[in-house]
């Protein structure tokens, strides 16, 4: 990599993904960081957790109407909402939220073409009801005459992506996450996950369906090791599926945490699941594009449950 210092601009940089770039990018003396987020107060005492000096110059938390007056080697789009709970909340002003965040980068991209921009995208362009594993001969279909609420999320992630192919000048990757995982969760969202977390802190009787679910989680440091790839490489405008070493089994989780942190769990049939995105009974990518970045994960999903949650727990 270049050892010129990097300014790297990160937008919802108090949102699960930007706290683990930043964690693992502010003690690094090749990146100087430019946080935006709706609270600096939430953004400060994030950093205070983490132990960064507020003396060190080399982040600098801002507003998003200061935005385009910086000057970004790379900007990072990790707004969104992955949260099942809230994208129920936030219904159709998904689009207009997505839209607001993106037009942000690409009309700063105007007029610094050379800049790369890197977006969060999502495994749910390929669809809503996923019963086998994701390849790239996969096609994203749409029941344009029957489009339900389960469809929103989709749909802004796909004009996202397909407006960035069609800025095909511009330097812009999409990351597709399907299932991203560290100790940063919030506890209180609704992803699997965090559910079995918060049922062992809070001693309580998890309830889940009888069926099992193959899930992919990233660990931390292969998402950033893909985003280092990614901005080694630069001068790149495509979409890339991120991927573990290997899926893991929800049966697998449930056994390990009984096992070994006395989690209680129950088997029932009649739990009403938020289903905002659709039904994801297998939900992960064997698309290995990423590998002509240089991206050869380290962890299995089942490792990464272990270490981050090792970090939740303990506390």
């Amino acid at each position: 990599m270049n050892n010129k210092v990097k300014n790297i601009a990160i937008l919802g940089a108090t949102g699960h993904i930007a706290k683990n770039i930043v964690y693992n990018f502010y003690k690094q003396r090749q990146y100087k960081l430019f946080l935006f987020s709706r609270s600096s107060e939430h953004m400060q005492n994030f950093l205070k957790i983490i132990g960064h000096d507020s003396k060190d110059d080399n982040i600098t938390i801002k507003t998003y109407d200061e935005f385009q007056n910086g000057k970004y080697d790379v900007a990072i789009n990790c707004v969104g909402r992955g949260d099942p709970g809230r994208l129920k909340a936030v219904g159709p002003t998904i689009f207009r939220l997505t839209e607001r965040y993106d037009n942000l980068i690409l009309d700063y991209l105007e007029k610094t073409p050379d800049t790369l921009y890197i977006n969060f995208s999502s495994g749910a362009v390929y669809g809503i009801e996923f019963n086998t594993f994701i390849s790239e001969k996969d096609l994203a279909s749409i029941d344009i005459n029957n489009i339900d609420s389960s469809d929103f999320y989709r749909i802004a992630k796909i004009n996202s992506e397909a407006k960035h192919r069609a800025l095909e000048s511009f330097n812009i990757i999409d990351l597709r996450l399907f299932n991203f995982f560290s100790r940063f969760i919030e506890l209180k969202s609704k992803y699997f996950i965090s559910e079995v977390l918060s049922c062992i802190k809070q001693e309580k009787e998890l309830k889940t369906e009888p069926g099992d679910i193959l899930r992919d989680y990233v660990h931390p440091m292969d998402l950033i090791d893909l985003i280092k790839k990614c901005i080694e490489k630069h001068f790149l405008n495509d979409a890339y599926d991120v991927y573990s070493l290997s899926p893991v089994k929800k049966f697998t989780i449930l056994d390990y945490f009984a096992k070994e942190y006395r989690l209680k769990y129950i088997i029932k049939d009649d739990i009403n699941k938020s289903t905002a995105t659709g039904e994801k009974n297998i939900y992960y990518s064997k698309n290995r594009k990423a590998e002509k970045l240089g991206y050869l994960p380290k962890f299995t999903s089942f490792e990464c449950i272990i270490k981050e949650s090792e970090e939740i727990l303990r506390k």
